[in-house]
């Protein structure tokens, strides 16, 4: 078992920060795309910064599964039996990526007994960089390596809210149940980990998304940072994500919310519609 949180976290910042030089030398390149499947773009620096992460993870913790987006699903079984397990998104953004709008990020994270224990959100276009959980509060790291702690709003009305949907999968059910909320200011974004971070450093108040939302490896280190911050993190349901077991598809939504009161609201009125 991993026993020092705070170690293991600041080497989940290094390892971050040589993937987002990878990320911003390809940003400031040539970016061409493939399709894994419609809608599902990858690049070359996607690759190149999954297997920079993945061995650097190897050599500081080996043992440790590592469940990544362009690795070899065939890698990814142990999950299920192992203690902890981290979660890797080597470019999560890859369409804003190619759109050159800077929301996209290097995440990192790690889950402990099937719960998302520390994260790193590494924003490099943007110069942010994000991290926090299980005993570490959440916070900003500048270029300089000054740090300042992040909170999120304390929002508690949902007419009150700065709402964020995806740029590329903001579902008619989504717009339609922050309409049905008096939701009046919503905003579209990309990259699941830079809308989560929007909300867990305050500069918005809720991120939803209904219907599939992505994999683990969007969740887990936005996860853990959200919840370290004092904000909640959930499917549209409200429950928690299981890392350990069951699928990789994040199937029934996202809802991240500053207060807790926001977070059953919203899941109040996403019931009916997802089900």
């Amino acid at each position: 078992m991993i026993a020092d949180h705070g170690a293991v976290l600041e080497e989940l910042l290094r390892i971050a920060g040589e993937a987002a030089a990878i990320v911003l030398r390809g940003y400031a390149g040539e970016i061409r795309a493939e399709y894994k499947s419609e809608n599902d773009p990858v690049t070359a620096v996607d690759r190149e910064a999954n297997a920079l992460i993945c061995e650097r993870l190897a050599r500081a913790f080996p043992g440790v599964p590592v469940v990544a987006e362009e690795s070899d699903p065939a890698t990814f079984g142990a999950r299920d039996t192992a203690p902890e397990c981290f979660f890797v998104d080597p470019l999560d953004g890859t369409r804003e990526f190619i759109a050159r709008n800077g929301e996209f990020a290097v995440m990192i994270g790690l889950a402990v007994a099937g719960r998302a224990a520390l994260g790193v959100v590494h924003a490099p276009a943007r110069g942010r960089i994000f991290a926090g959980g299980d005993g570490i509060p959440a916070f900003e790291q500048a270029p300089d390596g000054s740090r300042r702690r992040i909170a999120p709003s304390r929002v508690t009305t949902p007419s009150e809210v700065r709402a964020l949907v995806s740029r590329s999968r903001a579902s008619a059910e989504t717009l339609a149940l922050l309409a049905r909320l008096g939701v009046t200011v919503v905003e579209k974004m990309g990259g699941a980990g830079v809308k989560a971070m929007t909300v867990a450093s305050g500069e918005a108040d809720v991120y939803l998304h209904l219907g599939p939302a992505g994999k683990l490896w969007d969740a887990c280190a936005p996860e853990a940072i959200v919840r370290a911050a004092g904000a909640t993190y959930g499917d549209a349901f409200g429950r928690p994500v299981d890392y350990a077991r069951g699928p990789l598809d994040l199937a029934t939504g996202a809802l991240v919310t500053a207060t807790r009161e926001l977070s059953e609201a919203f899941v109040a009125a996403a019931r009916e519609p997802l089900e």
